[in-house]
């Protein structure tokens, strides 16, 4: 059995058509204008609180009759966690704890359950390979990476580049030595959930 469908409606399925595509565009380019410019918006302003934070904290180490304390929080209240740089790709980014899809969408993550920089162990970081993490395509082994916290400025150089299965867990697990683990999908401009994890290992290093 044959249908036919007359010339009229057949070009008012195809006017409607594409009257639907041309919604679905508009809503998709509204979403990724609102996530880039929430994004940014939430950069700016936990960059500015944290810059005040270090601000403070040295003046009051500096001005203080009394030595500081030894120990400080490693992160603000509201999850702020520092600042990562990668001097040599232009990076730089605000850390905050979590790694749900609002925090990654807005910021580079702490992976909850590792350690915090300046304490020993594997400090893990998470971030979107289209966003705050796709320089990392191009880091090399020896590049420097600078993350600054209210404890201090910690320093360390990239020392492996791997490709794991998203199920490979053992990249965070707990280590005897400082390190900074970065973590990101691979491949970089695959289209849809990546298959597979960038893993970028540093060891922390004294200056």
């Amino acid at each position: 059995m044959r249908i036919r469908v007359g010339k009229e409606p057949l070009r008012q399925i195809l006017k409607w058509a594409q009257r639907a595509l041309f919604a679905c565009a508009i809503l998709l380019l509204g979403y990724c204008g609102f996530a880039l410019v929430d994004a940014w918006v939430f950069q700016r302003r936990e960059s500015r609180d944290l810059d005040r934070l270090l601000r403070d904290r040295r003046a009051a180490s500096e001005g203080a009759p009394q030595p500081a304390p030894k120990s400080a929080p490693a992160a603000a209240a509201d999850g702020l966690v520092g600042r990562i740089e990668i001097p040599r790709l232009g990076v730089s980014a605000v850390v905050v704890e979590g790694v749900d899809k609002t925090t990654l969408r807005r910021a580079v993550g702490h992976i909850p359950g590792t350690a915090l920089p300046g304490e020993p162990g594997n400090a893990g970081l998470a971030g979107h390979r289209d966003t705050f993490f796709r320089p990392l395509k191009d880091l090399r082994i020896k590049d420097q990476i600078r993350f600054s916290t209210l404890k201090g400025d910690f320093h360390y150089e990239v020392e492996s580049l791997r490709i794991v299965a998203p199920e490979d867990v053992g990249v965070l697990a707990p280590s005897g030595e400082n390190v900074l683990t970065l973590v990101t999908c691979y491949p970089f401009y695959y289209v849809g959930p990546a298959p597979k994890r960038w893993i970028v290992r540093a060891r922390q290093v004294v200056r």
